[in-house]
């Protein structure tokens, strides 16, 4: 007798909410959720680069936004908004908010009390301990998939993984 895997496999994403090539990964991920659907949770996890001014507010602000049960249409909508983010900062991060109906108020006031920095902080501890050095960059049944070089073929192989994983 044969036992199917019932536990969802991991892929943490180690994204930059003002990254073009984490925008571009956007496709990726859709089309990892649409073939596994439950079976594959998807982990936003936070590498924000000094060259990117807005990108630490925006991590703290998905953190936020995760809190209120919107974690990844807020990261989706400000990536889709990336160069706007870099001419608007904070504001676009709030207007973001507002416009998926989440309390943007609450997002304002979690960027200027700091309640998210440490998770923040902790995640890119995390990332540079293992070995992430940009974005995106993946990681899944224990392998690093860096795609902040090139993107082609990552989804292909995280889909091996995942099919391996998932029995």
């Amino acid at each position: 007798m044969s036992e199917t895997n019932t536990s969802p496999a991991v892929l943490d994403v180690w994204c930059e909410l003002q990254c073009p090539d984490c925008r571009t990964a956007l496709d990726d991920l859709r089309a990892l959720r649409a073939r596994y659907g439950d079976r594959l949770e998807l982990r936003l996890r936070h590498f924000p680069l000094e060259k990117h001014k807005h990108s630490y507010a925006a991590a703290q602000a998905a953190e936020e936004a995760a809190e209120q049960g919107r974690g990844w249409p807020y990261a989706e909508a400000v990536l889709a908004r990336a160069e706007e983010l870099g001419e608007r900062g904070e504001r676009l991060l709030t207007e973001v908010a507002d416009e998926l109906g989440l309390d943007a108020e609450e997002v304002d006031t979690a960027l200027v009390d700091g309640r998210h920095m440490l998770i923040v902080d902790a995640d890119q501890a995390e990332g540079k301990a293992i070995g992430v050095t940009g974005t995106p960059t993946y990681v899944i049944g224990g392998e690093l998939l860096d795609g902040s070089k090139d993107q082609e073929g990552l989804r292909e192989r995280i889909e091996e993984i995942a099919d391996r994983l998932l029995g």
